[in-house]
């Protein structure tokens, strides 16, 4: 049996995607990216090599335990874990071998720890409730009417018109669209029951017949089976120690409604599966909405927008406790005062039970107890009332998991929804989306609307405008997808290798026959990345105050990755600022004074002040190589983001002068350092123009100095401490000199940082 034609090209498929990996095969880098996705074509295809794949992963994830190549360890659990989630017919003997391989996992470091206890966590309720993995994504993505399992999962595909060519855009598009046409509420609810039955009961399945029977069986009755079958699974897993057998004999029961127990079992004896060979079920792409960036507020209107419920619900008390003003953009909200007139006391009510007793009459005498005053209550408008019960998954970067409480922010409210909000683009458009979610963060301090309900997880699929065709001016423009690439060798491989095979496949005319199948590499590449790209990598935020007149206010703006200073022609006013100073040298550049704050290991503050003459400076917020350990924060899933090495790489192109027997001379030296924080200043009538991102949109000009640090969580040190266990006599200055924590942005990868 191992040695087979369809195991041995199952093999062959497995070994180009381990010599990917290492690194050593040119030959192949062309493909790169391809090996994966065709290895999961040829299982969906022919569902039933799937459990010939799961033997070949298994046995090359215990060498690579075996002799410590860890570089392959998490690629291969992820091909893995995907593999288990569409298939049907695992022995359970399979799927706990695969568990007890990740268990031995969890003493390795992290990100291996972290990725090998998520697949374990799922693999555990699979081998107990089978077919729970599909079930559940299926009905998060494609947001199907479910009590039991009531999450809700979007996918926000977010696209500037000036950076990507309309031809991407449409190519994404077309796809997207061509997907979905067949994606609606009745196929899902099929593949979700036939998949849940066909991966429960295996063999004795006639899964030909069952699918024909779901085709031809009205929509009502097809939702009660969706709903017996997710129920069936949700219940049983929700038991602390789900027992296999009892749940098998609910599904068959199921079964046997659907086909007749006479058919069900005529199809269990008789099936032949050479003559009748098991068809594919597919797994649904999730459901994705194409956006064109061209509005500053976009991403918070759209995560509004998708928050709204489906049907009006009323607010529980704990979400009327909180102000959620400006929760609807286009809409103010009114407050309205109102006198409550009973003391909540039952003997104080009046008689009747909408009735107000009228002054002056005996119910209102007899009232013992009386308020005064009144409170404010917020009158809601009719079409954007809140569900009661938001219940989601932890933390602001897991991933929608088992449904429970534990992702409770405050009582009553949860995290229910899920927006995966993935941009195309360079590093600029990585700018724009930092000073989108700086903007979110800093509404919801506010407004605090989104955070208890939704978790929101940001990826990223570097594609460069046609215009940029130019090899250096491609890796300038590439910086943070090359960073990625380095931490996580698992996104260079899948993601990385997408940017030129997005523009080959949308140069390629569309094709006309309708009737043909084509596979959607791009959709399927995406849906990849955002389901199995759970581990984010934490980038430091900067703020920049600048000054363009030092009496007046300054602006200020945030950056990501760089931060580019250069000199102007133009010179101040005679009366706007001081004069040089006498004994200058004339030459290129201006005089700057610099204030800077060294980053150290040993944390200490020292700061350095200075004053050069130089032509430019670039400050970026990446570091150059893997092999520089100090650059800004970039955390590993498994630990709390640490601040403290958190450092700006500044490049000074300062001008030297020198004398000799010719006259006077000028040269330029770079000079770098790393500092925490910065300030810079022109000492002469030389301004500065600051670009941020490397985005023209994006310039500041006619600067006379800027101060660079990391920016922090929107009022995070802003607000005197309210803690309890703080005494009246503790002084106020030591309550407010708590360090303010940094505002960190979340890009998710498929392993976090590789150490």
């Amino acid at each position: 049996r191992e040695s087979s034609a369809p195991t041995l090209d199952l093999q062959r498929s497995v070994q180009a995607v381990l010599r990917e990996l290492s690194a050593q095969a040119p030959a192949l880098q062309s493909n790169q990216g391809m090996w994966r996705w065709s290895l999961h074509k040829k299982v969906e295809r022919d569902p039933g090599k799937s459990p010939v794949l799961v033997r070949i992963l298994l046995r090359e994830l215990e060498k690579a335990e075996s002799e410590d190549l860890r570089h392959v360890i998490i690629p291969l659990l992820h091909t893995l874990l995907y593999v288990l989630t569409k298939a049907t017919g695992i022995t359970e003997e399979l799927y706990r071998r695969t568990y007890k391989f990740c268990t031995r996992l969890l003493t390795l470091p992290a990100p291996y720890c972290t990725v090998a206890l998520d697949c374990a966590i799922r693999l555990k309720t699979e081998t107990a409730v089978p077919g729970t993995l599909y079930q559940r994504l299926v009905i998060a993505e494609q947001n199907l009417t479910s009590e039991l399992y009531p999450y809700q999962e979007r996918v926000f595909l977010f696209v500037d018109p000036e950076l990507v060519s309309p031809s991407v855009c449409s190519a994404l598009l077309l796809e997207i669209e061509a997907a979905q046409v067949h994606q609606t509420p009745e196929a899902c609810m099929r593949h979700v029951v036939s998949h849940t039955l066909q991966a429960a009961l295996g063999d004795t399945c006639h899964a030909s017949a069952l699918q024909r029977k779901l085709k031809a069986i009205p929509r009502r009755a097809l939702e009660r089976y969706f709903h017996a079958v997710v129920a069936a699974v949700e219940q049983m897993a929700s038991e602390p120690n789900p027992s296999r057998e009892g749940h098998l004999e609910r599904l068959e029961e199921i079964y046997c409604s659907l086909l007749g127990p006479a058919a069900a079992a005529r199809g269990s004896c008789c099936g032949d599966p050479l003559q009748d060979p098991q068809p594919s079920i597919p797994l649904p792409s999730p459901h994705i909405t194409f956006h064109l960036w061209t509005d500053e507020e976009q991403l918070w209107k759209e995560l509004v927008l998708f928050l709204r419920p489906r049907s009006q619900l009323r607010l529980s008390a704990d979400l009327e406790a909180l102000d959620l003003q400006g929760l609807w953009p286009d809409r103010e909200l009114a407050r309205a005062s109102m006198l409550s007139t009973d003391s909540g006391i039952e003997r104080d009510l009046p008689a009747g039970a909408d009735e107000l007793p009228v002054p002056g009459s005996p119910e209102l005498e007899r009232a013992g107890l009386q308020r005064k005053g009144g409170i404010k209550k917020r009158v809601w408008p009719p079409d954007i009332l809140m569900p009661a019960c938001w219940d989601g998954p932890q933390g602001l970067h897991r991933r929608t998991g088992m449904p429970s409480g534990d992702g409770e922010l405050l009582p009553g409210v949860s995290r229910l929804h899920t927006a995966r909000v993935l941009v195309l683009g360079d590093d600029r458009m990585l700018g724009r989306l930092a000073q989108a979610y700086h903007s979110l963060r800093k509404r919801e301090t506010q407004k605090f609307c989104l955070t208890p309900r939704l978790s929101l997880q940001l990826y990223y699929v570097p594609v460069l405008a046609p215009e940029e065709p130019a090899s250096c001016r491609h890796s300038e423009l590439r910086e943070l997808a090359t960073f990625l690439g380095r931490a996580d060798p698992w996104y260079q491989n899948t993601v990385n290798t997408l940017c030129p095979a997005i523009h080959k496949l949308a140069e390629m005319p569309p094709s006309l026959d309708t009737s043909r199948t084509v596979d959607p590499f791009l959709l399927d590449v995406i849906t990849y990345y955002v389901r199995m790209g759970t581990q984010p990598i934490y980038f430091q935020i900067y703020t920049v105050r600048i000054f363009r007149d030092l009496s007046q206010d300054p602006t200020e703006d945030i950056f990501l990755t760089e931060l580019k200073v250069k000199i102007q022609d133009s010179k101040f006013p005679k009366d706007g600022f001081s004069p040089r100073r006498k004994g200058a040298a004339e030459g290129p550049g201006a005089e700057l004074s610099i204030c800077y704050q060294k980053a150290l290991l040993s944390h200490r503050a020292q700061e350095v002040t200075g004053s050069l003459r130089a032509t430019g400076l670039v400050l970026k917020a990446l570091p150059t190589s893997d092999t520089d350990g100090s650059g800004p924060t970039h955390t590993p899933p498994s630990a709390a983001p640490v601040t403290d090495h958190t450092c700006l790489n500044v490049s000074v192109t300062e001008v030297v002068k020198s004398s000799n027997l010719a006259g006077r001379s000028f040269s330029t030296v770079t000079n770098t350092f790393r500092t925490a924080t910065i300030q810079i200043q022109s000492q002469d009538q030389r301004l500065l123009t600051l670009l941020l991102d490397k985005d023209s949109r994006r310039t500041y000009r006619d600067v006379v100095r800027f101060e660079v640090a990391p920016c922090p969580e929107p009022c995070s040190g802003a607000h005197k401490s309210k803690a309890p266990w703080l005494g009246s006599h503790q002084p106020e200055v030591d309550r407010t000199k708590a360090k303010p924590k940094p505002l960190l942005m979340p890009i998710n990868t498929f392993s976090g940082i590789v150490q």
